[in-house]
């Protein structure tokens, strides 16, 4: 890597790492009764957030959503590098994009109190900055104070609660303290607690919803890049301290999500203030005659969830994906190791280097377009110059053919338009947020299969 590129790297890797998810929630009701709950994500820089800087420009947004992407891969925490309640429910939700990142509205304890917290498929443990705070980094809310809940419950040391979070020490009192260390140097620290969330109904005839005994983290020293927005992080990924997991009972494993078109990158898709939907249990199940599936792949010691990627075809060559990870691996069926992250929480779809330099040169030689420079972002053209000129890109998974439209492969910043699969500088491979709009994704935890749906998203 030359110094020009570790540098733009560098500063990169310092911006502020937030997506959240703004929710809101509504029971729902079916002809057998109570049924579930639908939340609503709202991007943190949407009109409907209540950090809306109307000031900056939609590109400029969506240039800062493509530096997270970089600082998102030296977020994760660092074990990716290598290789209770509520019965008889089931839960559905909404979301609201805008580049890249979302924000999840909560309620946490009793009186409930109301903070954000970035949702985060790369996360297993929730947590939330507490007082008393020994180092804290700045938060926009108010931090929320156990001391005035009468639900909060501190884990003991000896507590199956506690066997269940990964990184772990007990203090003098037996109190049971987890330690989030993550690849860019962020961390939280704190105790390992159990709290009552809940969530805005949007229904008149409901009351809000409550789900008791969250097993969560009350940070009480955090500091990195993340965002004055959030308070901290809410887990889905797949392990069984994750929010996603502690609601098992209720959701049976499943959950989907469908991402709405930004408004920055199909300007005419949909209106402003359209919500993207992410469905919980029954409601999430994906079916019918074009829903293409794939095996979500669990490593030993990793909590994401991977994907099995077999080649890349532009306008019909296809290209073998070969991961530097698994080239080494002594197994005789690498596919079942996986070697691509889908993670909701990164705008660009990033892949290692050889790959890259082979797609990028049988991408640019069949556009013959002019190319211009901007940071990042290494294939960009005139909007006008290649109109009908994108050729058709498919990500062959394993089992599964993800055709992708130009909407899904280029963003248009300012004049230009710009590939948004980039290079990235390890060899973990991650497929971003900007490829999956337009897709209802369904994750089934039980089965281990992860379904595509091409749709409009609009209308889900």
């Amino acid at each position: 890597m030359n110094s020009k590129v570790f540098f733009l790297l560098s500063i990169l890797a310092f911006l502020a790492f937030s997506q959240l998810a703004l929710v809101s929630c509504r029971k729902v009701r079916t002809n057998h009764g109570l049924e579930g709950f639908t939340l609503d994500l709202i991007h943190r820089d949407s009109p409907l957030s209540p950090y809306y800087n109307p000031s900056i420009t939609p590109s400029q947004r969506l240039r800062d959503a493509f530096q997270r992407s970089f600082s998102r891969v030296s977020f994760f925490p660092k074990a990716s590098i290598h290789p209770t309640t509520l019965v008889n429910h089931t839960i559905q939700s909404d979301i609201i994009p805008e580049p890249g990142d979302y924000l999840m509205k909560i309620f946490i304890g009793m009186p409930p109190m109301k903070t954000y917290a970035s949702l985060d498929t790369g996360s297993d443990l929730t947590w939330v900055q507490c007082k008393p705070c020994t180092h804290c980094y700045k938060q926009i809310l108010p931090l929320f104070d156990p001391r005035k809940s009468s639900t909060y419950k501190i884990i003991g040391c000896n507590s199956k609660e506690c066997e269940l979070v990964r990184d772990k020490t007990c203090d003098k009192k037996n109190v049971c303290e987890y330690e989030m260390q993550y690849g860019d140097g962020s961390y939280s620290t704190g105790d390992v607690a159990s709290e009552t969330f809940t969530f805005d109904s949007t229904s008149k005839k409901v009351d809000n919803i409550s789900i008791p005994q969250v097993i969560f983290g009350c940070g009480h020293s955090n500091d990195g890049t993340f965002s004055n927005r959030t308070a901290g992080i809410v887990g889905l990924a797949d392990s069984k301290i994750s929010f996603i997991n502690q609601l098992d009972k209720q959701i049976k494993g499943k959950f989907s999500y469908c991402l709405v078109p930004n408004n920055d990158l199909s300007p005419s898709s949909h209106p402003p203030n359209t919500t993207s939907k992410i469905n919980f249990g029954s409601k999430a199940v994906v079916s019918g005659p074009n829903v293409l599936t794939t095996p979500i792949i669990r490593r030993d010691t990793d909590i994401f969830y991977y994907l099995y990627l077999e080649s890349v075809s532009v306008g019909g060559k296809k290209l073998e994906f070969k991961s530097p990870q698994l080239m080494n691996s002594s197994s005789t069926a690498n596919e079942d190791l996986g070697n691509i992250i889908i993670d909701s929480g990164s705008t660009l779809t990033m892949i290692p280097g050889k790959f890259y330099d082979k797609l990028e040169s049988t991408l640019v030689e069949m556009i013959k377009g002019k190319r211009i420079e901007h940071g990042p972002l290494p294939i960009c053209y005139e909007t006008k110059s290649i109109v009908n000129k994108i050729p058709k890109i498919v990500f062959h998974f394993k089992d599964a053919d993800i055709e992708l439209l130009p909407m899904n492969t280029f963003a248009k910043v300012d004049d230009l338009s710009c590939f948004s699969i980039v290079k990235g500088y390890s060899d973990l491979a991650i497929y971003g947020n900007l490829q999956q709009m337009n897709f209802l994704i369904g994750y089934d935890l039980v089965n281990h299969k992860l379904s595509f749906l091409p749709t409009n998203c609009t209308k889900h």
